[in-house]
């Protein structure tokens, strides 16, 4: 018997519902009533209204859910590092195009990386392996090109092969390529993300 009632209500709150969507729609002075649809259960009058429908999105499992959050956190915590990365590269090589003093250019980029390990050194080395995975990636996209191509060219083949050495007993690759529409279309939608919450426009 309650599920029959249950039904009846359920089925007079939408009939109502529709019947008072009909009726908001006509022409209302600015003194009148404001009219709404209701509904009576169990004796008390109730206002009834149709929501908006509401997208629901499955992670498939709490284990995927967690990987989700993870990278997400991991994009939240190092696309600043890459940005600024980006412009201390372009500032780099705005500052040493056309100079062909090889001791010039030697002095200026091991200037710049003292300045830049006094400013980065604890954060980064703050980072987890897995961030700094991430952190390798959006270096890429945000310069166009893999960490080991920026050492090679700013510190020499030597110096590359090396941290590409230390890379790899970390399970990690300095080459790792920037698929945003493939492998790293989901970094790519927390990129896009992040870049509308902090406002950067460029």
């Amino acid at each position: 018997m309650k599920t029959i009632t249950y039904k009846i209500t359920v089925l007079s709150l939408f009939l109502l519902c529709v019947y008072t969507k009909g009726i908001s729609q006509s022409r209302w002075g600015a003194n009148d009533t404001l009219i709404t649809g209701a509904v009576v259960f169990e004796g008390d009058t109730i206002e009834a209204k149709v929501l908006a429908g509401v997208y629901v999105f499955s992670y498939g499992n709490m284990s995927a859910k967690a990987r989700w959050t993870r990278l997400r956190n991991a994009v939240y915590v190092t696309y600043p590092y890459a940005k600024r990365a980006s412009l201390i590269l372009n500032d780099i090589n705005a500052h040493l195009a056309g100079q062909t003093n090889r001791v010039y250019i030697s002095n200026y980029i091991n200037s710049r990386e003292k300045e830049l390990k006094k400013q980065f050194a604890d954060p980064i080395m703050n980072l987890s392996v897995y961030q700094g995975k991430i952190l390798m990636k959006l270096i890429n996209r945000e310069t166009g090109n893999n960490c080991y191509n920026i050492l090679k060219e700013f510190k020499g083949g030597f110096t590359a092969s090396f941290w590409q050495t230390v890379a790899f007993f970390f399970g990690s690759n300095l080459k790792q390529p920037y698929d945003p529409k493939g492998e790293d279309a989901e970094i790519e939608s927390i990129v896009k993300e992040v870049r509308r919450l902090y406002g950067y426009n460029s």
